[in-house]
């Protein structure tokens, strides 16, 4: 995931979905807190392993993928 450098997908991670590279925050999840209307200011204060590089390679994958995050958003409201 070279485009993405802060973005790992791992099998054996959050259920492979995409994360933040060394924390186990899916990127879905992000995404689902901004569209509840999170800052990225709160987002950082609440996810203090982040920076605002994460962030923004975060916001960049949820657009190349959107199928994907609205997969996982979907499937996480309903669990």
């Amino acid at each position: 995931m070279d485009t993405w450098p802060a973005i790992d997908k791992n099998p054996g991670v959050s259920g492979g979905d995409a994360v933040i590279v060394s924390t186990r925050i899916p990127v879905w999840a992000l995404e689902g807190y901004r569209r509840l209307g999170w800052s990225e200011t709160e987002l950082l204060e609440n996810f203090p392993t982040l920076g605002a590089s994460d962030l923004a390679q975060a916001w960049a994958y949820v657009a190349a993928h959107r199928a994907e995050i609205e997969l996982a958003l979907h499937a996480n409201e309903e669990a």
